[in-house]
């Protein structure tokens, strides 16, 4: 029997999304420092997680104490495999095992709830208004929100949990010195050159913003004397190859991990990207953002807590329906429209 109480979160993935959700938990780490806290996440993303102790005022607490994977992208591609079954029986027996006082769902999906509901748990907290309306069906307890963002509605969601009244707090990211060293050495020929992060992929072709005006984007930056660094993701290299070719080269790929992308995101003096993780990753680390914005809503999945500018047209309405083209809106927006709003960020606060 757990002595102190224990709160199992459940957030699966994805990057951007996990990052959306640890100020609520760092808040409720914070506020608890007593509390046992673990968390349930795809296995890719736990690297997120894995700061050692830290507070705003130093060395202190992990954010989380335990982790568990749910590896539920790879279950719905196999769902009725033995393998499978046996991983969800022995998430099941994990989760039981901790013996949890609640179970908060920051995810609002019917896989998450449905994990939640493994911990036989009393308490499963979630939004009344989730992302996936049928799993408000397994909440026992539904909260219902009224921040705009998201970041915004999962601290209400953690408030809920003990009653307290919590505001978001910056989280601590993994400091690897393996990836720092590499980030080093990438950097090492720049000097002082401000780095510039573009990425251009997305969860989806529909807040995808043609790789040519990132092209266009990436030239005016070296010619205001960045140096251009394009990220891509798995899957991605293409974009980030067709960029570099559009720019002759003075646009450099980059194939990072996880934790490379974090190191090297510390460094940054601007970060240029659709809403997705590596966007959000600046964020995190309090990095200059430039969004380029088409389906998704910026006041719910927006730059969140640093320094930011945001494009999005009139003409865009927000849609989550994984279309392959990008959206009619986000087509509107121009190449001279980001060098713009970056010129304009970099003003007001320096390029530091």
């Amino acid at each position: 029997m757990q002595s102190k109480f224990s709160l199992l979160v459940v957030r699966l993935g994805a990057m951007g999304d996990i990052l959306h959700a640890l100020p609520a938990v760092t808040a409720l780490r914070r506020e608890h420092p007593g509390w046992l806290i673990d968390w349930v996440v795809e296995p890719r993303w736990s690297e997120l997680l894995a700061a050692p102790g830290c507070s705003e005022r130093g060395p202190g607490m992990p954010v989380v104490d335990g982790i568990h994977f749910a590896s539920t992208k790879d279950w719905r591609r196999n769902p009725f495999s033995l393998r499978t079954l046996e991983a969800i029986k022995t998430l099941r027996d994990e989760l039981r095992a901790g013996e949890y006082d609640a179970v908060i769902d920051l995810q609002g999906a019917l896989r998450s709830a449905v994990v939640g509901r493994l911990a036989g748990c009393r308490r499963l907290i979630g939004e009344a208004e989730p992302r996936e309306r049928p799993s408000r069906w397994l909440f026992t307890e539904r909260v219902a929100t009224r921040g705009a963002h998201v970041i915004e509605q999962d601290v209400e969601l953690a408030s809920a949990v003990a009653g307290d009244a919590l505001e978001p707090v910056t989280p601590c990211l993994p400091l690897d010195p393996v990836a720092e060293a590499w980030c080093d050495e990438l950097l090492s020929p720049a000097g002082a050159q401000p780095i510039a992060l573009i990425n251009p992929g997305a969860g989806w072709g529909a807040k995808r913003w043609p790789a040519e005006r990132y092209a266009v984007v990436a030239r005016g930056l070296t010619h205001q004397g960045f140096r251009v660094l394009v990220n891509a993701g798995p899957g991605e290299q293409p974009l980030a190859e067709l960029i570099a070719k559009g720019t002759e080269g003075s646009a450099c790929p980059l194939l990072a991990s996880l934790g490379q992308l974090i190191a090297l995101t510390r460094r940054i003096a601007l970060c240029i990207a659709g809403d997705t993780g590596p966007l959000h990753l600046a964020c995190a680390l309090g990095r200059p953002v430039v969004g380029i914005y088409g389906p998704t809503d910026p006041s719910r999945n927006g730059p969140f807590g640093t320094r930011c500018k945001v494009l999005r047209s009139p003409q865009s309405r927000r849609d989550h329906t994984r279309r392959a083209e990008p959206e009619a809106g986000l087509l509107t927006i121009q190449p001279e429209d980001v060098l713009r709003a970056a010129g304009e960020l970099l003003a007001e606060g320096g390029a530091s």
